[in-house]
């Protein structure tokens, strides 16, 4: 598995910090755009699947689901 691949519910480090601080972000939607979630204030954003994937830098914890 490549280092840039991301999945739902996944925990990813972006390139530069939220204004808050934190640098963890939670994947909570994807499709053509990918929301995400600041670990720390909780404020989300919504970037488009190339913008997200240029801005981050990698996956920090993945979801573990029992399949």
């Amino acid at each position: 598995m490549a280092d840039k691949e991301f999945a739902l519910h996944d925990i990813v480090a972006m390139k530069k910090p939220h204004p808050c601080g934190e640098n963890r972000w939670k994947v909570i939607r994807m499709g053509m755009d990918v929301r995400i979630k600041c670990m720390g204030c909780q404020h989300s954003v919504l970037l488009s699947r190339r913008e997200f994937s240029k801005k981050m830098k990698k996956v920090v914890e993945r979801e573990h689901t029992a399949d």
